[in-house]
């Protein structure tokens, strides 16, 4: 899909200044490196303004995308990442499932790839288990194939007869994690194309919602943005969104 950067910008814009740019990205807009699509590096660029991502998300995830605007300061953020050390909180609607989610928990999966390059858990599905509010796997039933530790981190914040809202902490940022972990322990989210094939749901309802990070050249030394999810995040839900929580 073509993209209208500067109509863009004006509706999607969280903050500026002289090193970054936050953005609420809407879902179905790829942020850079999507084969086949214009997305919003390019775009940018288009129109004479160089942008450098400090995270991603995936094209059908909407929310909170930060930029840097010089180099100077995209290494001080990325680093931030790398290190585990910036504080992210996305948003997902939720299949119920057949076994009721604790109302905080972990899932601390290792990810690896697999057939035609998925992301998949490295380890037999049946080989997950539940400790009480954990899920993990035993060391002895990962695959013999590279793997990368991955956890994520939940609170549930409503529950409805067939969904359930729940905010993910990352604490690792591995590709597709989220939505890997979720569906691999019964709770795929809602019109993820990777899990759901239904074609029913017309995005996934999944939204960068909080991101905290250490920023010295702003007057407190802190960037905390937050991106509201538009009224097509909460549409499954059968009544008004539920309350959303303030900072830990």
């Amino acid at each position: 899909m073509d993209i209208d950067w500067p109509e863009l910008r004006a509706r999607s814009l969280l903050l500026e200044d002289e090193a970054v740019l936050a953005l609420n990205k809407p879902a179905g807009i790829s942020v850079t490196g999507e084969r086949h699509d214009i997305d919003i590096v390019d775009a940018a660029e288009a129109h004479g303004e160089k942008l450098y991502p400090v995270h991603r998300i995936d094209k059908v995830t909407s929310g909170l995308i930060l930029f840097a605007r010089e180099l100077s300061a995209h290494g001080p953020l990325t680093r931030q990442f790398n290190k585990q050390t910036a504080e992210k909180v996305y948003l997902a609607i939720v299949d119920a499932g057949a076994t009721e989610l604790p109302d905080t928990g972990s899932i601390d999966l290792p990810l690896g790839v697999g057939r035609k390059n998925r992301i998949r858990v490295a380890a037999p599905r049946e080989t997950i288990r539940r400790d009480g509010n954990r899920w993990s796997v035993a060391d002895a039933d990962l695959l013999n194939t590279k793997n990368y530790p991955s956890t994520t981190e939940f609170t549930v914040l409503a529950r409805h007869h067939e969904h359930t809202v729940v905010a993910l902490r990352p604490i690792t940022g591995r590709r597709h994690q989220l939505r890997v972990h979720l569906a691999w322990i019964g709770h795929p989210i809602l019109g993820d194309p990777l899990f759901d094939r239904s074609g029913t749901i017309p995005r996934a309802h999944l939204h960068s919602w909080r991101l905290g990070l250490a920023a010295d050249w702003r007057p407190d030394g802190r960037l905390e943005l937050k991106a509201p999810p538009g009224d097509d995040f909460w549409s499954p839900l059968p009544g008004p969104p539920p309350a959303l929580p303030g900072p830990r």
